[in-house]
């Protein structure tokens, strides 16, 4: 079954394992013209920071992998971003639904633009669960760092208060979905938006919390 990759995986990969084999991280490709390719020193540099501060044996370079391909079951934890459309097709839904059903986990970054997009593709792949915001409670925002007040704001654009949502899944969040917060710019290399250390290192420490979130709950 396609879960018994997925569960193996995580099961040799807890992040406080003295034993933690080397694994990647994929980036979405998706079609409808949105740049799902922005970003581009993003997860180099989260993988970096977990690999330093969380002890874990991440690949140093993301995969890329489309939402219809086989190849979506080889990674534990996809990373999704852009400012745009998004548009996925049935046999991308399926793909989706089941990678994420088998124990999957999809991390969605709206890297300011892609919200009214990216809700109706969602409720395509998971028509009868919500996307529902997170209590500041819930364990992602708790994992190797405490965030009491939800996410951290990397940048402003219209003045909102970042929103963490969820798709959850038979009680499992398969879908973590950050809004307003610009959390994969925080990722960047530094000249890339020129934001202080203090703001980069919020925002690594809430990916490192997504990476192990993703790794540890089953």
């Amino acid at each position: 079954m396609k879960r018994l990759f997925i569960v193996s995986a995580v099961l040799l990969l807890f992040c406080s394992s003295t034993f933690q084999p080397s694994f990647k991280i994929a980036k979405l490709k998706y079609q409808g013209g949105g740049d799902w390719y922005a970003n581009k020193t993003s997860l180099p540099n989260l993988i970096a920071f977990c690999n330093k501060n969380v002890g874990l044996n991440l690949a140093p370079e993301e995969s890329v992998v489309e939402a219809g391909s086989v190849d979506l079951f080889q990674y534990p934890l996809v990373h999704m971003t852009g400012h745009g459309n998004v548009v996925f097709s049935s046999t991308e839904v399926q793909n989706l639904r089941n990678y994420l059903i088998g124990g999957g986990f999809l991390h969605i970054d709206d890297n300011y633009g892609m919200d009214k997009f990216i809700r109706p593709e969602l409720k395509k792949i998971f028509p009868e669960c919500d996307l529902i915001e997170l209590p500041f409670s819930h364990d992602i925002y708790h994992q190797k760092y405490n965030f009491n007040n939800g996410l951290p704001k990397v940048h402003e654009h219209d003045g909102k208060t970042p929103k963490g949502y969820g798709i959850l899944y038979k009680g499992r969040l398969v879908v973590f979905y950050s809004y307003e917060c610009d959390l994969g710019n925080g990722w960047e290399d530094k000249q890339v938006y020129n934001d202080s250390d203090e703001v980069r290192t919020k925002a690594l420490q809430m990916g490192a919390n997504i990476v192990c979130y993703a790794l540890t709950t089953y």
